[in-house]
C-alpha cells in the first residue's frame, strides 16, 4: 500500500479487557473517585451528594488502565472522571491507582436534543510532524438513541478508535486537536449506518483548533482536559 498522507496514531488504545466493575473491585474504585471529587474547588456551588455511580469499558494506553464513570449528585450535578492504575502481572494486584474527577451543570437531562452523552478529559500528548502535538483524549459516554452497536472516533478523514457498546456505554482513547482536526464521535447501527455525531466543541469554538498543544508532553500524564455534554448513565455495573 502507498504511505498515508497525514501520520497520526490509530487505535492507540488496547480494546476493552474486563466487564464493567462490580463488587468488591468496585468499590475500590469508588473510594477514588470520591476521594477525587471531594477534593473539587466548587467555587461555592453546593453540588449535592454523589449518587449511584456509572461505570464505563476500561482502555489501556501507555502502560495504565482507564476506567471512567459518571454520577448525578442531589443536586442535579453531573460528577464525572475516571480512576487510572498499573495492571498486576498475572494475578497480581493493580497497583498506583490514581483518580481525576470534575463536574458539570450541563446534563442529558437538560438537554434533550442530545443524541450522545459524552464527556473527555486530556490524558497525556503525541508529538507528530513538524512540531505539531495531538492531545491524546479519553472519551466515554452513552447513546441517547437506539438502535447502535459501535462508536467511532474520527480525526479528519480517518477512524482513530472504535469502541462495541458494552451495556449501552462506551470508552475510547484517541488523538484530537491535530494540525486544524478536531475529534468527532459517531454512533453507528449494525447495518453500518450512521445514527448520531458528535462533536467535542462547542460549533462556535471550532476555527480554534491550534495547534493540539494538550496534555502534559509526555504521553500518559493527566492533562487539563474539559468535560463534555455529560449525562446520567444507566443501570449498574457488570463484572470484572
Amino acid at each position: 500500500m502507498p504511505p498515508v498522507e497525514r501520520v497520526v496514531p490509530s487505535f492507540a488504545a488496547e480494546p476493552p479487557q474486563e466487564g464493567l466493575p462490580y463488587g468488591r473491585w468496585a468499590e475500590r474504585l469508588e473510594e477514588e473517585l470520591h476521594a477525587a471529587w471531594a477534593e473539587l474547588d466548587t467555587d461555592g456551588e453546593d453540588l449535592g451528594e454523589p449518587g449511584e455511580i456509572a461505570w464505563y469499558p476500561d482502555r489501556t494506553w501507555h502502560g495504565r488502565r482507564y476506567v471512567p464513570a459518571t454520577s448525578i449528585t442531589s443536586g442535579g450535578y453531573e460528577l464525572f472522571g475516571y480512576v487510572r492504575f498499573v495492571t498486576g502481572g498475572g494475578d497480581g494486584e493493580p497497583i498506583e491507582l490514581t483518580a481525576h474527577g470534575d463536574f458539570t451543570e450541563e446534563t442529558a437531562e437538560r438537554n434533550p436534543e442530545w443524541k450522545l452523552d459524552v464527556c473527555d478529559e486530556v490524558i497525556g500528548s503525541w508529538h507528530g510532524q513538524n512540531g505539531a502535538v495531538a492531545a491524546m483524549t479519553l472519551v466515554w459516554g452513552r447513546p441517547l438513541v437506539g438502535a447502535g452497536r459501535i462508536v467511532t472516533a474520527e480525526l479528519g478523514r480517518a477512524t482513530v478508535d472504535q469502541c462495541e457498546l458494552i451495556e449501552q456505554r462506551f470508552t475510547l482513547i484517541a488523538p484530537d486537536d491535530y494540525r486544524h482536526d478536531l475529534l468527532e464521535i459517531k454512533l453507528w447501527g449494525g447495518k453500518g449506518q450512521e445514527l448520531a455525531c458528535e462533536s467535542l466543541y462547542e460549533a462556535e469554538d471550532q476555527g480554534d483548533s491550534g495547534t493540539g498543544e494538550g496534555g502534559d508532553g509526555t504521553g500518559g500524564g493527566d492533562g487539563e482536559g474539559g468535560g463534555g455534554g455529560v449525562g446520567e448513565g444507566a443501570g449498574d455495573g457488570g463484572s470484572l
